[in-house]
């Protein structure tokens, strides 16, 4: 037995892309219908950095998809470049006018979820998505099955994955579940949530001869911190003496406040950016359509950006019938994506140890460093990209 739904719009993934979406769409008028193989407990639960731009910020408080990220986020006004033993603060203010909030991403997912339940969206968790047909006709499918296995079609007249990087949307899209470019990097971040107060105001990225480190920060009580380490690495190997000594020997000049390590993690570094973002009535946005290394602080906000411009060609398409945004949508959105995608790169690369860097390769990166700190064009460009480029009209 198939039970068969009719909606405007059907989203597969109930991530900040997703969501955020399909809670802007409501405000139109449009009606949607979102699915997640996830229980809402594992997508509020699963804890993730979250560094907000500017504009993000601006826009989830603004269309009230969040009514805490101002009183519970914390804003920061600068970041720490530490290397050589010393830091470097790059002031976002008094460079661009603009700040960034560290608010979890499942802070904001928890913002969005009430706020489309209390809505009235239609939000099933437990059903997967198992492909999407004919994606270029008027009328594309989802085809899923629910947690008890009961088959489940979604009849749209449009489908957007915002399902993540292991995207089943994808292939329907790009004719592969793969289908994109890809760099994958020789290291990855060894992370750790811990029980202490916080080291830093900011965040410290620092770059020693050891390889990184990143000095976040969660709460007054809970801190993350990460330091660079062999993607292959076994994240309950090492002892809570061996990560204190791992991550206090990459930032000289820095005394960390140690506590009870309660969570730890491998993170490895890819980025990826699908070869189409759009075919016929199905388009990409989010981890689904593309990933980047999280040096730059850029995956969530630059999901935020792909909704802005899905959401406003959905409109036209939708309401006007009119064809020329949506056409328009992957141009625009791969703009902004490949200079994410180059800023990323850019931060890995100047501030990570490549494990075949010779004393040369070493020497050029703090020359890069110094280039940037000390010159108010290097910090401007620096900060421009971290708290975000306006979005685009």
């Amino acid at each position: 037995m198939t039970n068969t739904l009719r909606t405007r719009v059907a989203i597969v993934g109930a991530g900040p892309a997703g969501l955020l979406l399909s809670h802007l769409l409501a405000a139109s008028g449009i009606e949607s219908v979102v699915i997640d193989s996830r229980t809402r407990d594992e997508i509020e639960s699963t804890i993730r950095a979250g560094i907000l731009e500017h504009g993000t910020v601006r826009v989830l408080d603004e269309s009230g998809a969040s009514d805490r990220v101002l009183t519970s986020g914390h804003r920061h006004d600068g970041i720490e470049l530490r290397f050589e033993g010393e830091g470097h603060r790059i002031d976002f203010p008094s460079l661009t006018g603009r700040s960034v909030w560290l608010y979890p991403q499942h802070e904001v997912l928890k913002d969005l979820i009430a706020a489309r339940l209390a809505g009235g969206q239609d939000l099933r968790f437990g059903v997967t998505a198992e492909r999407i047909e004919d994606a270029e006709t008027a009328r594309p499918r989802v085809v899923a099955s629910d947690a008890d296995g009961t088959s489940l079609e979604i009849e749209a007249d449009f489908v957007v994955g915002a399902d993540g990087s292991r995207s089943i949307a994808r292939a329907a899209v790009t004719g592969s579940s793969t289908g994109g470019y890809f760099r994958e990097y020789p290291f990855a971040w060894f992370g750790i949530l811990c029980e202490a107060p916080p080291s830093s105001e900011e965040l410290i990225y620092s770059n020693s001869p050891n390889g990184f480190a990143l000095i976040s920060q969660r709460s007054a009580t809970v801190q993350r911190m990460y330091f660079q380490c062999d993607p292959g690495a076994d994240p309950h190997a090492p002892s809570e003496a061996e990560l204190w000594d791992a991550l206090q020997s990459r930032v000289p000049g820095t005394t960390l406040k140690e506590g009870r390590i309660f969570q730890r993690d491998v993170l490895r570094f890819r980025s990826f950016v699908a070869h189409e973002l759009r075919r016929g009535r199905v388009a990409l946005i989010g981890d689904a359509a593309h990933t980047v290394p999280p040096t730059g602080a850029k995956g969530m906000n630059l999901a935020i950006a792909d909704v802005l411009l899905l959401e406003k060609a959905l409109r036209a398409l939708l309401e006007d019938g009119d064809e020329r945004a949506i056409d328009a949508f992957p141009e625009k959105a791969l703009r902004r994506i490949w200079k994410a995608q180059h800023f990323s790169w850019w931060m890995t690369s100047m501030l990570h140890v490549a494990p075949d860097a010779s004393d040369f390769d070493r020497r050029r990166q703090v020359g890069e460093l110094r280039s940037v700190v000390e010159s108010e064009a290097g910090r401007t460009y620096l900060a421009e990209a971290y708290t975000g480029w306006p979005f685009e009209d």
